[in-house]
């Protein structure tokens, strides 16, 4: 199985989130991104046997985004 996991830095929160269009059910945060990952890598096996997926293993696509406003002095 393949996996998009999308991570984005949500300001008001102070966090990032972690996300899925192929497992609706994977909704995580944290204040660091690597922990993120290695919670997202333990969290969809859970979710997919949750869900009735089999499969031997699952490659988890890892893609992020995160928006900072610099300001110029001038």
């Amino acid at each position: 199985m393949h996996c998009k996991v999308k991570l984005f830095w949500d300001n008001e929160a102070a966090v990032w989130v972690a996300t899925s269009d192929d497992l609706p059910a994977l909704v995580l945060e944290s204040g660091s991104c690597d922990a993120l990952i290695e919670r997202v890598k333990y969290t969809v096996p859970e979710l997919m046997e949750f869900e009735g997926i089999k499969a031997d293993y699952c490659d988890i696509n890892f893609v992020s985004d995160r928006l900072d406003r610099v300001l110029i002095s001038g």
